[in-house]
């Protein structure tokens, strides 16, 4: 009869020097909301970031940005690790172990370990994760449950850049490669915006797109805080017509992913046919900087999921929110308290 392998030991330290947490989030190939801007963006808010290094023998075999929102009275807090853990991978294993998903045993034994954590140095009502990994990916996750209530949508758009350009028009909607192409033939003034002013003149195409859309936005600040916390992960590119911003997208990328943030467009922007374009230029850049995917990030059945869409002939599906409970007060969280959906609204909308 064959040894049982030996359980895997692992420790868990935290880092508190922002460089030596994104190095370590790059090299494993890690999520953009992964890196240490995006922790200091909602620590900005309600928010405290832990970012949690998972170690085997002295090895890195892990990594965690843990963001904990404080709760009212009894339910106490929060914790939720946004496109996360990120796992090692061992040589010889598949590409997409390189995207932070890493083999069975190291993963289960990271996310228990994450989850430990949270419980004993946070408590509160429980923790919810959400890895960047396909559906169907194995985690044996003592006490996990479906969370009811889902905060990234599992159901996305991932685009293999290892793919040509060519590749990757190919696989779009008849009418967006059009586009693309027409914005090229006509020299559309399509600019990467890197100054804090002109990030201010792209929110105003964002606030005429959410007034005309009927969904909320943010402070002018946050979303400064994400231009100078991200730094050059941080990539806003916008479309001008008349020197004036008409349409922009907006991502955040680590070694490997590309991630959409926001977007939107006005009537100048609609009439210039520069949607496309516009996300064209965005995962050109990803490419030019050697990412292997760009995330859509969600799709749900409205017009802009339609937009997304448009750009290839699949979608995608996530393993989506994993909950562990650690309280007997995470039903009433959940079920009854009207609070618990503001706050996922909250999260939904990177708040």
């Amino acid at each position: 009869m064959p040894a049982l392998s030996e359980p895997i030991t692992l420790a868990v330290d935290v880092v508190t020097q922002p460089s030596t947490w994104d190095r370590e989030v790059l090299a494993l190939g890690g999520h953009p909301l992964q890196l240490w801007g995006w922790g200091e963006v909602k620590a900005a808010g309600n928010w405290r970031a832990h970012r949690l290094r998972v170690t085997e023998d002295g090895t890195t075999v892990g990594l965690a940005q843990l963001l904990v929102r404080p709760l009212p009275a009894q339910f106490r807090a929060l914790s939720y690790v946004p496109r996360g853990p990120v796992v090692a991978h061992h040589d010889g294993e598949t590409a997409q172990a390189v995207f932070g998903v890493g083999d069975s045993a190291t993963r289960n034994a990271v996310t228990n370990t994450v989850v430990e954590w949270a419980r004993e140095n946070v408590g509160g009502v429980g923790i919810t994760i959400e890895p960047d990994w396909p559906a169907g990916t194995q985690l044996d996750l003592a006490g996990r449950r479906y969370a009811p209530n889902q905060i990234l949508i599992p159901s996305t758009l991932i685009l293999d850049l290892t793919k040509s350009g060519v590749e990757l028009l190919a696989d779009m909607r008849k009418s967006t490669r059009y586009e693309i192409r027409k914005g090229g033939r006509s020299g559309l003034d399509i600019r990467r915006v890197t100054e804090e002013k002109e990030v201010l003149r792209v929110l105003d195409v964002y606030k005429e797109t959410a007034q005309r859309a009927g969904f909320a936005i943010h402070s002018d600040e946050y979303y400064l805080d994400i231009h100078r916390s991200l730094g050059e992960q941080s990539v806003l590119v916008a479309t001008y017509v008349d020197d004036v911003p008409a349409c922009f997208a907006w991502c955040v990328n680590s070694a490997s992913t590309s991630f959409l943030l926001y977007g939107g467009g006005n009537d100048a922007g609609r009439k210039a046919t520069a949607t496309a374009p516009t996300y064209w230029r965005t995962i050109e850049i990803a490419q030019e900087q050697g990412l292997v995917r760009y995330d859509m990030n969600g799709l749900l059945n409205d017009g802009i999921s339609d937009f997304k869409k448009s750009f290839a002939k699949h979608t995608d599906e996530l393993v989506g929110s994993i909950d562990v409970p650690f309280s007997r007060w995470y039903n009433t969280w959940n079920t009854a308290l009207p609070t618990a959906k503001r706050v996922v609204r909250k999260l939904r909308g990177n708040g």
